[in-house]
């Protein structure tokens, strides 16, 4: 695989339900900025966390593992995916090739829908295995992002369209809400007027994910 200077490569990792189709708009717009976004499907329906994160692993051993230690990749992930990058960075032998992560519109302190999901149905969580990761006991037990080898920003939607919105306390996305996505230690932090479905393909979305990747801030 080629170089890009400037370390300018960046995974994009997608959300609950979705597959690599999902992050293809983010891919497209980054690419105007000058990266080299690298799509992945990860088994984000019917399997635990756990799984993906293997996953992710196993992508880095079988096409990074020989980067020199100065070669970066950034990381971005969409609501699940973000949790995943999480869980990642915590056990990942590659942490040395890590530059900047962004997660946009994250669950960080777990998913009041995947709640009460378990609460009222709990049928959704013991088929939908990746929802039960989402249940805030479980996200609580992610490693501290301050413990964490890399600078990391969070996005935050705020636009409340969508219907499952209406179930959520606080400003919310219609999915996640904002109190959710922050997080102590993180680096920076931003609330954009976007709902969950579209925040992550929109292009102020990437120039903000560009500012960070490159400056550390969104500012």
């Amino acid at each position: 695989m080629s170089r890009l200077s400037g370390n300018k490569r960046v995974i994009l990792i997608h959300g609950f339900m979705r597959d690599a189709r999902d992050m293809q708009a983010l891919q497209g717009h980054l690419a105007k900025l000058g990266y080299e976004g690298i799509l992945v499907s990860l088994s984000l329906t019917f399997q635990p966390l756990t799984k993906s994160v293997a996953m992710l692993e196993g992508l880095f051993a079988a096409k990074f593992s020989h980067l020199a230690s100065e070669e970066k990749i950034h990381l971005v992930g969409h609501s699940t995916g973000g949790l995943v990058i999480r869980s990642w960075l915590a056990q990942t032998r590659y942490g040395r090739n890590i530059g900047r992560c962004v997660l946009v519109a994250t669950p960080n302190q777990g998913s009041e829908l995947a709640d009460l999901a378990g609460r009222y149905c709990p049928l959704l969580p013991a088929i939908f295995k990746t929802l039960a990761s989402l249940q805030s006991k479980q996200v609580r037990k992610l490693p501290a992002v301050s413990h964490l080898p890399v600078e990391i920003g969070a996005i935050a939607g705020s636009k409340n369209n969508l219907l499952l919105g209406h179930l959520l306390k606080g400003e919310n996305d219609g999915r996640v809400t904002v109190a959710s996505v922050r997080l102590a230690g993180l680096k920076d932090f931003l609330v954009l007027p976007l709902d969950h479905l579209v925040i992550h393909k929109e292009p102020q979305t990437a120039r903000f994910i560009d500012r960070f990747l490159q400056r550390g801030s969104f500012s």
